[in-house]
C-alpha cells in the first residue's frame, strides 16, 4: 500500500511540474484573455497570426482609440511595437494621446522579446 501511495504521489508531482512548465510560456498572461490557437476573440482578439499583421484589424472587435488610429495609419505589429505593447499597452496608448482597453501586462525586456518570439511562432 505504501508503495502504491508513493508511486501516486510521484506521478502527481511529475504532472504538476509538467503543467507548471507549460504555463511558464512567455505568453502565460496572454492566455487569460486571448485565444492563442486562432484569431477568434475571447475577451481580447485572438493572437494567432498577429505578428507582422496590421494593428487593430480583427473584424468584430471594439478597439480602443489608440489601436483604431494605428489601424487607420497602417500601423503594423512589428517586433518593437509588440514588445512595447506587452510591456505597457496603456502607457504606449497614452504617450500617443490615445487609450487602450488592455491593461499593462508588465512583460518587459527579455520577457517581452520571448513573448514576441512566441507570437511569431503561432
Amino acid at each position: 500500500m505504501k508503495k502504491a501511495l508513493m508511486i501516486a504521489a510521484a506521478a502527481a508531482f511529475a504532472m504538476g511540474a509538467m503543467a507548471a512548465s507549460a504555463d511558464a510560456s512567455a505568453l502565460g498572461k496572454c492566455k487569460a484573455c486571448h485565444n492563442l490557437d486562432s484569431a477568434d476573440k475571447k475577451v481580447g482578439p485572438g493572437l494567432k497570426g498577429i505578428a507582422g499583421g496590421k494593428q487593430g484589424a480583427l473584424e468584430g472587435f471594439k478597439y480602443g482609440s489608440y489601436l483604431k488610429a494605428q489601424n487607420a495609419a497602417g500601423g503594423v505589429w512589428d517586433d518593437a511595437a509588440l514588445e512595447a505593447w506587452v510591456c505597457g499597452s496603456k502607457d504606449v496608448a497614452k504617450a500617443a494621446g490615445g487609450k487602450s482597453k488592455m491593461p499593462n501586462q508588465k512583460v518587459c525586456g527579455d520577457d517581452a522579446k520571448a513573448a514576441v518570439a512566441e507570437l511569431k511562432a503561432l
